[in-house]
């Protein structure tokens, strides 16, 4: 009778999906040594003082202060994160009445607001100037727009420029825009469908922090 001898096979190595199998370890490393905010800096936002030194270091750097000034404003003024400060598009504006429609991400409710006289000027100043036509507020050289990447190491940057004792990040804007907001007084509840929260404990500890809520108590 004839044997059949089978084929060896080459042994067989498994081979991760990961190309880099330690960086997933690295990066669960750096989350545990990152220490925390409040060991980093005292809070959470900025004072309206300390903001206008944040937009005059922003319009004193390079080629495109402009449009980081812009930016800057606008992430104050509207309270918004950089995902939803790089998705602005030129539509979202109506010129005519002065206001600009507000897409919220992490299912915020989105708002219609009302754009100042300054603030109108400089966006027809920004798209003026623009060199590439793009549906895009904030873009790029190329006409793209602003990664997140991007508006945070200019943030930064104008915070270093500024002279704060503290590091300066994005979102720092937005609380400082819900601080100031709880400052003047104004109502929670309209604070919150101004930045759009679904839950209005994101909002109470805007008005927990408001100066002069427990002036008098003492009188």
């Amino acid at each position: 009778m004839r044997t059949t001898h089978s084929k060896s096979r080459p042994h067989l190595r498994l081979v991760s999906s990961n190309p880099n199998p330690e960086s997933s370890q690295t990066k669960k490393e750096k989350r545990l040594t990152r220490p925390p905010n409040d060991e980093v800096r005292s809070r959470e936002y900025l004072r309206p003082d300390e903001v206008d030194r944040l937009l005059d270091a922003a319009k004193s750097q390079g080629r495109h202060s402009h449009r980081d000034w812009m930016l800057i404003l606008m992430m104050y003024r509207h309270g918004l994160r950089v995902s939803e400060a790089v998705s602005l598009r030129w539509s979202d504006i109506d010129w005519d009445t002065a206001h600009i429609y507000i897409k919220r991400k992490k299912r915020g409710n989105p708002s219609t607001q009302q754009i100042d006289g300054g603030e109108l000027r400089g966006l027809r100043a920004l798209k003026r100037d623009a060199k590439h036509p793009s549906p895009w507020i904030f873009m790029s050289e190329r006409g793209a727009p602003l990664t997140d990447h991007t508006v945070r190491k200019l943030i930064t940057r104008a915070g270093e420029v500024a002279q704060f004792d503290f590091p300066i990040h994005p979102h720092m804007l937005r609380h400082s825009c819900g601080y100031y907001l709880a400052s003047k007084g104004y109502d929670t509840r309209l604070i919150q469908d101004y930045l759009g929260h679904k839950n209005i404990q994101h909002t109470v500890k805007y008005t927990q922090l408001a100066p002069g809520r427990f002036d008098g108590l003492w009188d």
